[in-house]
């Protein structure tokens, strides 16, 4: 039976609520006192070591019913400490390097607040203010980093009225959308008596310019998000062209031309090849100059996903890794992955100041023609100043420690592979670039049996290897003591074939090359108790 005290519902009561804070000895407050003076103990301690499965999470969230009564906030806090905070993923810690979330900063979080607190939204002066400045300047900043215009080019266009440099958003996906969004526009643009597709739409453009279709071609690596964005463009997801790779990663820009023009031979329109600075399986670059040349060769928007890579510009040390990026017409990047932000932070920046013109939208009542409104040039309306934590970052850690995060998570991933390298039981699939790389363990028999088999012995190995890892990658998670992810790629060792792989980040500063060591020791461990190892591939441990 529910003893639970519940609260009134009164005028009194909701007044309390929204003017006076809790008392020193509740439950919210001891969790914000924790949280203040020790963050990485209170996840430590709150965060259960050992997953429990998703199933019995979700027993604590079945009712469908918004209660009647009010909760005290100290009864609430009691429970999302319970069912929320105790199940929730500790992407801080230094053991997690399976994915982009890492450890935070730790002023961010009273800035957050702040942040949360002000609740300005950025979709308008009337209800942001200082913010708007504050967020223009910071699209200039990450301007200037990628493009290095001028002092005048930014006195200029930074805070125009009728421009936009860029665009904050709530990620990568967002940011993509919004470039190829402007390239579309900006290819089916008035003309005559066609008033431009945002006017008379897709097909009356299409007719009006006598294309049979469009396309944009990305490498084979292309983020999924580019699939959402031509369908939300009315492109169609067949028109994404996913263009070959070479062993390296980086796409065969040979092969993009080639496709090219041969959609061209069919009245297709190419209207933007996308680069990938940073995929998001094995952090590997695309080839941006090449591709650079490309576009002007074709005449069409050249963007550069670079969610994943883009902070790499921070550091002087490896920013020639992304050589040809200052001519891409749009950049995407997420500040909320190395720029140590938390999440939902994107960006996407253009080249040109007039881009935006494409899509600029206006509403008497909010986004009113001449205002700095931020609003008239984004997908997302109403918005958070999450701009503020990238500029709070931007300021104390500055371009030099960045550099020094960045470095050292390239080292890192070094580091690993070499570790990876020197020992005979696992197998590096993808060098490391960036902070990321894709391995597997493949015990020094079974690679043998690999090499003297026939092709079908062969197939059946590859099988059974992707069982195991994707077991191993599972059961880690489910110990609770480390957590990698994993991927499917198509690496020539194994004959190009989909192979399932362990796939690391190590971006967070506070992991450590014990820490990784561990990592492999664990993994041996588990390998030695694995069910799908000993139905499967045991046979071949001769």
């Amino acid at each position: 039976m529910d003893q639970k005290r519940y609260a009134v519902a009164s005028k009194e009561s909701l007044i309390r609520v929204f003017t006076v804070p809790e008392a020193p000895d509740s439950t919210l407050s001891k969790i914000e006192s924790e949280i203040s003076s020790n963050l990485a103990g209170f996840l430590n301690e709150n965060i259960a070591a050992v997953e429990k499965p998703l199933h019995e999470i979700e027993k604590d969230f079945q009712s469908a019913v918004i209660p009647e009564e009010p909760t005290f906030v100290s009864a609430y806090a009691q429970d999302i400490m319970e069912q929320l905070v105790a199940h929730s993923v500790h992407t801080a810690a230094p053991s997690f390097i399976g994915h982009m979330t890492s450890a935070l900063p730790h002023f961010v979080l009273p800035l957050s607040k702040l942040m949360v607190g002000l609740n300005q939204n950025l979709v308008k002066i009337e209800t942001s203010k200082a913010f708007t400045p504050l967020e223009r300047q910071v699209l200039g900043m990450m301007h200037h980093l990628a493009y290095g215009e001028d002092g005048s080019f930014y006195s200029k266009w930074m805070h125009s009225a009728k421009t936009s440099l860029g665009a904050f958003c709530s990620g990568g996906t967002v940011a993509n959308i919004t470039a190829l969004w402007i390239a579309r526009n900006r290819l089916l643009k008035a003309d005559g008596s066609f008033k431009g597709i945002a006017t008379q739409g897709l097909i009356a453009g299409m007719l009006h310019y006598g294309y049979k279709g469009l396309a944009v071609l990305v490498s084979e690596r292309g983020h999924y998000s580019l699939g959402k964005t031509v369908d939300l463009l009315g492109i169609g997801r067949d028109n994404i062209i996913a263009v070959a790779t070479n062993n390296d990663n980086k796409v065969d820009v040979q092969a993009m031309r080639k496709k090219a023009y041969e959609l061209q031979t069919q009245g297709i329109k190419v209207m933007a090849i996308v680069g990938v600075a940073g995929t998001t399986e094995t952090g590997n670059i695309d080839p941006l100059l090449e591709m650079a040349n490309l576009s002007k060769e074709l005449g069409c928007h050249f963007h550069v996903d670079a969610a994943w890579g883009g902070a790499t510009l921070l550091s002087q040390t490896h920013r020639h890794l992304l050589a040809g990026i200052e001519r891409a017409d749009s950049i995407t990047i997420d500040a909320h992955k190395q720029m140590y932000v938390p999440m939902g932070a994107g960006i996407v920046l253009f080249k040109d100041p007039a881009a935006t013109d494409a899509i600029e939208h206006h509403a008497e009542y909010i986004l009113r023609k001449g205002s700095k409104d931020l609003g008239s040039h984004t997908l997302e309306g109403s918005r958070p100043g999450m701009a503020m934590l990238v500029h709070a970052c931007l300021r104390v850690i500055g371009r030099k420690g960045y550099e020094m995060l960045i470095d050292k998570g390239i080292d890192k991933a070094r580091y690993f592979a070499s570790l990876i390298k020197s020992d005979d039981d696992f197998e590096l699939i993808s060098e490391p670039e960036l902070c990321l790389l894709t391995y597997r363990y493949v015990p020094k028999q079974i690679k043998a049996q690999i090499a003297a088999a026939d092709d079908d012995t062969k197939i059946d190995i590859y099988a059974s290897l992707n069982r195991f890892t994707a077991s191993m990658q599972k059961r880690q998670r489910e110990a609770g003591r480390s957590f990698v992810s994993r991927t499917r790629l198509t690496p020539a060792q194994y004959d190009h074939q989909p192979t399932v792989v362990f796939r690391v980040v190590l971006a967070n500063p506070l992991t450590s090359e014990d820490i990784l060591k561990d990592i492999l020791a664990e993994q041996k461990e588990l390998a030695k108790t694995d069910p799908v190892f000993k139905k499967y591939l045991s046979k071949y441990m001769r």
